[in-house]
């Protein structure tokens, strides 16, 4: 697929999924042997994916993720963005963690990579500000 049909496809997917919480597009959107590099307890594929948008909104309800630059050559895509919720459900940290609802408005800054092909994700690698969302929440202290 050219690079602006696969930015449209990434895109999609913030919008419908994450923004939306449309679970069908994930259906549409991510392949059946889709990969995360990532940690995380879910399940890869669509079933996986599924759940990990299902926890994060559950935790988050308001979630939305703005998109600030959208790069995309071959069959990548990379996104810098920042989300932003508030806690009103129990948020599972990639180390298995939980941290409780505090109603506290949260944002975070979220580098993405995905491969894909044929009009499908098949693999994502992230880095998230965890150090920033933890100290939002209380749990580290602020820096001076």
């Amino acid at each position: 697929m050219p690079a602006e049909d696969n930015k449209a496809l990434v895109r999609r997917l913030v919008e419908e999924v994450w923004n939306r919480g449309n679970l069908a597009a994930i259906d549409e959107l991510v392949a059946l042997s889709h990969v995360r590099h990532i940690p995380a307890p879910d399940p890869q594929g669509p079933q996986g994916y599924k759940q990990w948008v299902t926890r994060t909104r559950t935790a988050f309800p308001d979630f939305h993720f703005t998109i600030e630059d959208l790069v995309a050559e071959g069959d990548r895509v990379m996104v810098r963005g920042t989300w932003r919720g508030t806690l009103q459900g129990e948020l599972q940290t990639p180390w298995g963690s939980t941290i409780p609802p505090t109603g506290r408005k949260l944002v975070c800054k979220r580098f993405s990579c995905y491969r894909l092909a044929s009009g499908k994700l098949l693999e994502e690698w992230a880095l998230q500000d965890w150090v920033g969302v933890l100290q939002q929440v209380g749990t580290l202290p602020m820096r001076a």
